[in-house]
């Protein structure tokens, strides 16, 4: 079946909106902003980390105002996010990513990067 051009710019723009979605996802960790998590998903969104699902905007926020990742972001928690891989559906997606998490050691030894 041959999509419309209608229908192939909308899935292009669905794309888009997803990858920034994905995109925002680290630094709104790493800062602690609830209240961008808390727009960003909806009400019964739901955030697979591996160890449970938190289902639900506002419950998905306030993971970012316990005491542990308050402490993991005063230790220098970074987040990295990968390209997203995306299966559209409709008005549905489906969205596998790769988080990747950095923090420093903090016995290590100072470690230059040339140029930063």
């Amino acid at each position: 079946m041959t999509q419309s051009l209608e229908d192939r710019i909308r899935a292009i723009e669905d794309r888009l909106e997803i990858y920034n979605l994905i995109a925002s996802h680290p630094p709104s960790a790493d800062t602690g902003a609830d209240y961008y998590t808390r727009a960003a998903y909806v009400e019964d969104g739901e955030l697979d980390l591996g160890r449970g699902k938190a289902t639900g905007n506002e419950t998905i926020a306030a993971v970012t105002k316990t005491p542990a990742h308050q402490a993991a972001i005063a230790g220098g928690l970074a987040h990295f996010a990968g390209l997203p891989r995306i299966e559209l559906d409709g008005d549905r997606a489906v969205v596998i990513s790769y988080l990747q998490i950095l923090t420093p050691h903090p016995t290590a030894e100072p470690h230059e990067v040339p140029n930063h």
